[in-house]
């Protein structure tokens, strides 16, 4: 496979789910809706946490990988309070739960992006502030989405 462009990328919201979803087959199970009018999809994959200890004796200090972290998606969109994934977002926000989501990229078989690389992942909405602008803006709404599971990802067909 060669690197390809982030454009046909989509992004969708499931329902809200237990720490028991994980595997491919249970996202796959799933109904999402597609969250339209997505700008900006940002990053977001796995860091680990450094640890450090300092031995006096050598002088150096030791770094070991702690906790894992799949980082927060500032998802930003041109607000439409008629879209079914932003409505689902609003709603998730309200809530304490986690939601599935699914990442699906345009990476797949020529006219089948459907066929892309996918991610799934649990995560909760922790915020939805809305960007007005100027005059001769797009009013932009940003959804941050903090990722609470491991990354399950699905390679291109």
């Amino acid at each position: 496979m060669t690197i390809h462009t982030a454009a046909g990328t989509k992004i969708y919201i499931g329902p809200a789910v237990t720490e028991s979803t994980n595997t491919q087959g249970e996202y796959e199970a799933l109904a999402f809706t597609e969250i339209g009018e997505v700008e900006n999809l940002g990053e977001f994959g796995d860091t680990a946490n450094i640890i450090t200890f300092q031995n006096l004796g050598q002088r150096r200090v030791k770094k070991q990988k702690g906790s894992f972290d799949a980082g927060q998606i500032a998802l930003t969109v041109g607000s439409d309070s008629a879209d079914a994934g932003q409505a689902a977002l609003v709603a998730a926000f309200a809530q304490d739960s986690e939601y599935a989501f699914k990442v699906v990229e345009n990476d797949g078989s020529v006219g089948s992006p459907s066929a892309g690389s996918t991610s799934y992942f649990r995560a909760i909405v922790t915020s939805k502030p809305k960007n007005i602008g100027t005059v001769d803006n797009v009013v932009r709404r940003t959804f941050n989405i903090a990722i609470s599971s491991e990354l399950t990802e699905v390679a291109a067909v």
